[in-house]
């Protein structure tokens, strides 16, 4: 199951919105071994693209060393689906490279850019096996 803090999921929520009609993608970093989500990393989505997500290779390897020295990891790494469910395509699998992280994917395709209604769910991808969890959320972040 995922936890997480209502601010969390609102900023997660903005920003799939605001990068809106392209997917956008990021992080929600905590500290290592905690499985607590505390602060969201939102990034660029290098690939500029509606249809699918890339993280910027320089930009990812800054991240992880600032993760690094804060002793922090990705708790969860977040994208969004901007015409189709939120669901993990092939291509999200193929890249799913933290066994021990949350795959938190929105779907805009009903909201667009608005800040309406969006699909939102979260899975564990291990070894190209998907699995769904639970979201739940609770106050504070």
């Amino acid at each position: 199951m995922l936890t997480i803090s209502a601010e969390l999921l609102a900023a997660v929520l903005a920003h799939a919105q605001s990068d809106h009609p392209d997917e956008a993608c990021g992080i929600i970093a905590g500290e290592a071994g905690s499985d607590v989500p505390s602060r969201v990393v939102p990034m660029l989505n290098a690939a500029r693209s509606a249809t699918f997500y890339e993280f910027d290779s320089t930009e990812l390897l800054r991240l992880y060393r600032q993760l690094e020295a804060a002793g922090e990891e990705p708790i969860v790494i977040y994208h969004s689906h901007t015409s189709t469910a939120a669901y993990p395509s092939r291509t999200d699998i193929s890249y799913a490279g933290e066994p021990n992280a949350h795959y938190l994917i929105i779907s805009t395709r009903d909201s667009g850019d608005l800040r309406g209604e969006c699909e939102i769910r979260s899975f564990r991808i291990v070894a190209g096996d998907v699995s769904e969890e639970e979201i739940r959320t609770v106050d504070g972040g």
